[in-house]
């Protein structure tokens, strides 16, 4: 599905839960008829469902639409502004849980305080997610994030006994998966088949346990 640049400025109308035509209209400043053509178009490329004459979203769906544009040749930094962090997490948790892992958003850590974006669990592995809603990256900057990912793994490692973790960077757009002293940086539109293929690939990354 292919969308045009003026699907940015109907973003802030994609909110998780159901919305009338008539509330999406106020929303985004189209007419009544505008607004119920964007909606389809939406429903009929996969996102969104649709009961009678409201539409319901689920907390990716802004982002997947973001993902669109972008790999569509559309300014990293007009689209990011139209984007914040829960949109981000909301997309990578719902990956996650479609392919059966346990998921848990926001954990906070204490003694010292430390919050995990989002973990996904299976098979004994945990996956710690540090989601970045960044318009630009460095290699300083990531290593940076790197290096914080993993004090984070090591402390929810040390309060949870016999877990087994792997430290992970979600960023909003780069060109390929990196790695970064074993920590994978994932781009959030390569971040399904990474995940396909995260067991197959342990070996690779910086596995933590106790």
């Amino acid at each position: 599905m292919k969308f045009t640049k003026n699907i940015l400025d109907t973003l802030p109308g994609i909110i998780p839960g159901g919305i009338s035509i008539r509330d999406f209209s106020e929303i985004t400043k189209n007419d009544e008829k505008q607004s119920q053509k964007i909606l389809e178009s939406f429903f009929k490329g996969g996102i969104g469902s649709k009961i009678e004459n409201t539409y319901y979203f689920e907390s990716g769906d802004k982002l997947k639409i973001a993902i669109n544009l972008i790999e569509n040749g559309f300014p990293l930094d007009e689209v990011a502004i139209a984007l914040d962090w829960k949109d981000f997490e909301g997309l990578t948790a719902e990956i996650l849980e479609s392919k059966n892992f346990a998921v848990l958003k926001n954990l906070i850590l204490t003694k010292p305080r430390m919050e995990i974006d989002v973990i996904g669990i299976r098979l004994g592995v945990a996956m710690l997610i540090d989601c970045k809603h960044w318009k630009r990256y460095s290699v300083a900057s990531l290593s940076e994030a790197v290096k914080k990912q993993i004090k984070r793994t090591k402390q929810y490692i040390s309060k949870t006994p016999g877990a087994i973790a792997v430290p992970v960077i979600a960023t909003l757009y780069q060109d390929k998966i990196n790695f970064i002293d074993r920590v994978p940086i994932v781009p959030i539109f390569q971040f399904s088949s990474f995940v396909d293929d995260f067991y197959g690939n342990l070996e690779k990354m910086n596995t933590i346990e106790n």
